[in-house]
């Protein structure tokens, strides 16, 4: 997507008409024969980038980037990494006790353990359909 600034240099440029014209042997200025040719550099082409559509097809030609299976272990470790996060934020937003801070990272972490896994399986079903090896319907793994 291009940025806002490039936004405004294309309004800008198909705001305002251009004519482009070539000057002569004998110095007179003589307009374009191939207006095709005007309007591709118009359209930005002139700063050597090609064709946009040849350029979102070959963003399309990426490899897809490697999700492992889903497991428990990796839920439980990333589990750890977060919970003493959750506990300074509960630090910071909850003044209560040390113990009541304790029991709601507790409950927060036991509640985030399963979406995490359940986001990790998403994220591999999506993973397998994009690289065709979507297992079938009713077939579960484990």
């Amino acid at each position: 997507m291009p940025t806002r600034k490039q936004r405004r240099r294309r309004k800008k440029e198909l705001r305002h008409e251009y004519e482009y014209v070539y000057l002569d042997e004998e110095g007179h200025e003589v307009g374009t024969d191939d207006p095709e040719e005007a309007s591709s550099r118009r359209n930005g082409r002139r700063n050597g980038k090609g064709d946009p559509a040849r350029a979102k097809a070959a963003a399309g030609k990426r490899p897809v980037r490697k999700v492992d299976p889903p497991s428990w272990t990796r839920v439980f470790k990333r589990a750890a990494i977060f919970a003493p996060l959750i506990f300074v934020a509960m630090g910071f937003f909850n003044h209560e006790t040390l113990p009541a801070k304790f029991a709601l990272t507790a409950a927060y972490t036991a509640f985030f353990i399963p979406f995490m896994y359940l986001m990790d399986r998403a994220m591999y079903r999506t993973y397998l359909r994009r690289t065709g090896n979507a297992p079938a319907r009713g077939e579960r793994r484990r």
